[in-house]
């Protein structure tokens, strides 16, 4: 208890990710449990591949829009497209990286090759090269073209490991089926629970990874004396931009915060400087965790690889499901079918443009609105995983519960309960910012320091924030694949599947307009207000929709 008291009074980031470690480490425990006695083998092994390419993924996502803009001095908004456009790319890329598995028939040799690609990215990303000036300069440009390199390796990577897994349950529901209808219909019923698993160990590398930026940034401060403090970049940023002419409340905060970091001296250029290089060198080092991330994803893969089987070349008699006559029969069907996809996919997009703020608006919300003086802003993001892990298994009980009642929720009913309650998330951010008063983002950063400490919100309000994202997220993500995959003409089945990683990417590509609304709306509630105003109308939707598409799913 006194090591832990300790450690809590002097490196608190260190306390949570320790107590993290122990109660996560537990459920690991039990799903790699549960998978050996339940699940085809290889299971486990390869969501270990996958958990430390996340793992090495979610470092970088961590930190990245705030490295950014600590980095190269621009603004969150700018920084919040390149964000954007690097999360689309993530999940368009993974058409093209499935399309050359297919063609070429090597789902191993492609995912091998993904996770060297992001390994050279992540390399890049680690060297602390720094331009003459900031903003843009050959720098920024390069730290987008790294960040192309690793959109293009999980392209490579992130679909053909599933299809990996979604081939071993091909091939376990086949060797059930030599048993008899009974042991078929038992190893049917894995296939959800083992890809929930697989999604589980996902958020295992999820949860811990956030620590690494913030732990190794400190480091490297404390080597140099200096202490970490949010808002100094920015305010460096600004006096060298301004070539010392900082006046009024930028002038006394810049004094204020260097002192407090352990600057002694005069506060001119060459300290704005230094602090800068040495902030954000830290941060590359972060990077090289990364690179071996990738590197041991890839020997886990490497070993295992043998064990796992290749997705079958399907014959085109077998694609083509459906005759030419039976399709000319079925046409009403199928555009039924179709016209419910794109009704899911309409809602998708919200649901996605909502909930991936954790790397935009929110983590904005946790550096400047949010007391995180002793906890990196960066670090609040490992909360969602951690709710994932946590949350799972009871939301599994509750509809398993109710299924064996005869009271199973549909999927469209269970999509419409899950954007109430990403409303409900921003409601409750709405209503904070109403109480606390706050301003847009850049009216509260021209504000005092003792003035901003004062109007600072509790963790706490972080923390219930991600509970309801999270909640949200397991009503929606997996459901959602699973409405596709019931909804989705035979003969389209792929294409299907390609519409809703496209629909997740374009929602991903407006996220940075949470940054905007956060900086520019003259209060804050306001731009709460839309996500909260989109996930409700998006539910209304579906409620409206909700008879129609149980019809077209049965």
């Amino acid at each position: 208890m006194l090591f832990i008291s300790n450690l809590w009074a002097n490196n608190r980031p260190m306390a949570i990710l320790l107590a993290i470690l122990i109660v996560v480490i537990p459920f690991m425990v039990f799903y790699i449990r549960k998978a050996r006695m339940e699940h085809p083998k290889g299971l486990i092994a390869a969501a270990l591949s996958n958990m430390g390419e996340r793992f090495g993924y979610y470092i970088m996502n961590a930190v990245l829009l705030l490295f950014i803009c600590s980095k190269f001095g621009i603004s969150d908004s700018v920084a919040g497209v390149i964000y954007a456009v690097f999360y689309f790319l993530i999940y368009v890329l993974s058409l093209p990286g499935g399309i050359i598995a297919d063609k070429t028939q090597n789902y191993k040799g492609t995912i091998i090759a993904g996770l060297l690609v992001m390994a050279a990215g992540y390399g890049i990303l680690s060297v602390p090269v720094f331009a003459a000036h900031a903003g843009f300069s050959w720098v920024l440009v390069l730290t987008c073209v790294a960040l192309l390199i690793i959109a293009f390796g999980n392209g490579l990577f992130k679909g053909n490991l599933q299809a990996l897994v979604g081939q071993m349950y091909d091939n376990f529901e086949a060797e059930a089926a030599k048993k008899g209808p009974e042991a078929l219909a038992s190893a049917k019923e894995k296939r959800d629970s083992g890809f929930q698993i697989f999604y589980v160990f996902i958020n295992i590398g999820g949860v811990i990874a956030p620590f690494i930026a913030p732990l190794l940034r400190s480091f490297w401060l404390k080597i140099h004396n200096l202490a970490y403090n949010s808002d100094l970049p920015r305010l460096c940023h600004l006096f060298i931009k301004d070539q010392g002419a900082v006046t009024g409340t930028d002038a006394e905060n810049l004094t204020k915060l260097a002192a407090e970091v352990g600057h002694s001296g005069v506060v001119d250029a060459a300290f704005c400087n230094d602090y800068l290089q040495i902030f954000n060198t830290g941060v590359h080092f972060s990077f090289i965790a990364s690179v071996a991330a990738m590197l041991l994803s890839l020997i886990v893969f490497l070993v295992i690889k043998n064990k796992l089987p290749n997705p079958e070349k399907k014959e085109k008699k077998a694609v083509e499901e459906y005759t030419a006559e039976e399709r000319a029969a079925n046409a009403k069907e199928i555009k039924q079918r179709l016209y419910a996809l794109f009704a899911v996919l309409g809602v998708a997009v919200f649901f996605w443009f909502s909930f991936h703020q954790n790397g935009q608006s929110l983590s904005i919300f946790a550096r400047d609105f949010v007391t995180t003086a002793a906890i990196p802003p960066e670090i609040w993001q490992c909360i969602n995983p951690l709710f994932v892990i946590l949350l799972t298994p009871l939301i599994m009980w509750v509809f398993g519960s109710l299924a064996r009642k005869g009271k199973e929720v549909s999927t469209p009913r269970k999509i419409a309960i899950g954007m109430f309650i990403a409303a409900c998330a921003y409601i409750l951010l709405a209503i904070v910012a109403i109480i606390q008063n706050y301003p847009s983002g850049n009216d509260f950063r021209m504000l005092s320091d003792s003035a901003k400490m004062a109007m600072k919100c509790s963790p706490t309000v972080l923390i219930a924030t991600y509970f309801f994202l999270t909640v949200a997220e397991l009503f929606i993500s997996p459901l959602g694949l699973s409405f596709v995959s019931k909804i989705a003409p035979k003969h389209l089945q792929g294409i299907c599947q390609a519409l809703w990683l496209s629909a997740t990417a374009i929602g991903n590509l407006f996220i940075f307009l949470g940054v905007n609304m956060l900086n520019s709306f003259p209060q804050q509630w306001m731009c709460w207000a839309v996500f909260a105003g989109f996930c409700l109308i998006s539910m209304g939707v579906m409620l409206g929709m909700v008879k129609w598409l149980e019809k077209v799913a049965k």
